[in-house]
């Protein structure tokens, strides 16, 4: 190693490069970016590191899978087409929101010309920061008014065992106008079905095929409980989709595949709610601005949202309820109960 070149730590170059640690092993994994190695065996980036890494990072950001991160590193054009045309539907979803903001403030300027002062929802719809979602809280909790202001594409609904989270998610997806809860049934006596869905209709059978290929060059293991969940996933007509325990039948590499494929969906994709204790689904180093989390604390008080930063109120809560698939799935089928009272 130069001494007169700066030397980042994966920590610190995962910093930089406004992605997690995990990516960065995953890119070394893969083989994509290879770090300097310190005397003492620790690995260490550097600027040319770095620039590759960034590279890699920026292609990921349009939609690429890494096998086709790969091919374009090595100058093969194989896939930018789709991701480019992708991520060009994304910028236009975009430019449609703004558009209609900047009518919606249009309207207001010409309403206040006239004397007539909007009124405080008016404003507040202006930045999208009105309650979207708005229910009484189901038993276990007392009734508490739930209020979720502007749902993001990615919501994650977690907790520890017997907190009620499931609950919260059924009440979700009724309280929400045309959205459907995929169960675990999917994963178990729903997996036949879903292939014979996927066989049965070409234009879904399309789009689960597309959405295959990419996940299993992301390092995904094509089985009944990944087709389930992509029967439900790409199926059209629910406003926004519940799901149970998304990583349910998956292993770590698939469900890494999994959430690094609904992220490429961009930010008009219809709503997600994906209840999860998996660390591999839900990375709270790896939370973009599309993606919120709702906790429900063990106390049973009411669900509250948690920034995914240390330091914020339910953060450490939070990261305690979370594991690694190999510990999730020593502990899968466990459920907590309550004891008849006496």
């Amino acid at each position: 190693m130069n001494a007169s070149i700066q030397y980042l730590n994966p920590a610190e170059a995962a910093r930089r490069l406004g992605v997690s640690a995990k990516a960065l092993r995953l890119y070394e994994q893969r083989g994509l970016v290879v770090p300097v190695r310190t005397s003492a065996g620790w690995r260490a980036y550097g600027p040319d590191e770095m620039a590759r890494a960034g590279e890699i990072a920026a292609l990921r950001a349009l939609g690429l899978s890494l096998a086709q991160v790969a091919r374009a590193l090595a100058g093969d054009p194989q896939g930018l087409a789709p991701a480019l045309a992708a991520h060009q539907s994304s910028l236009e979803g975009q430019v449609r929101q703004l558009a209609a903001t900047l009518e919606k403030v249009g309207g207001l300027r010409a309403d206040l010309a006239k004397g007539q002062v909007p009124t405080s929802a008016a404003l507040a719809d202006l930045l999208g920061s009105g309650p979207s979602l708005a229910f009484d809280l189901p038993w276990p909790w007392g009734g508490e008014r739930f209020e979720l202001n502007a749902i993001r594409p990615l919501t994650y609904i977690t907790g520890p065992l017997g907190c009620g989270k499931t609950r919260l998610a059924l009440a979700i997806a009724e309280a929400l106008p045309g959205a459907a809860f995929l169960d675990l049934e999917r994963a178990a006596d729903g997996a036949a079905a879903a292939r014979a869905r996927r066989a049965g209709d070409p234009v879904l059978k399309a789009r689960i095929d597309q959405a295959l290929a990419w996940l299993v060059e992301d390092g995904a293991q094509d089985s009944d409980a990944l087709i389930a969940l992509l029967v439900g996933l790409e199926t059209e007509g629910p406003t926004a989709l519940v799901v149970d325990m998304v990583e349910q039948g998956l292993d770590e590499a698939t469900q890494e595949a999994v959430i690094a494929h609904l992220r490429r969906r961009g930010p008009g994709a219809r709503p997600l709610f994906l209840m999860t204790r998996s660390c591999a689904i839900l990375d709270l180093a790896a939370l973009g601005p599309d993606e919120a989390v709702l906790f429900c604390p063990a106390n049973h008080s009411p669900p509250i949202q948690v920034a995914p930063y240390p330091g914020a109120p339910g953060y450490e809560a939070l990261a305690s309820c979370l594991a690694s698939p190999e510990v999730r799935a020593r502990t899968e089928g466990m459920r907590a109960t309550r004891p008849d009272a006496a």
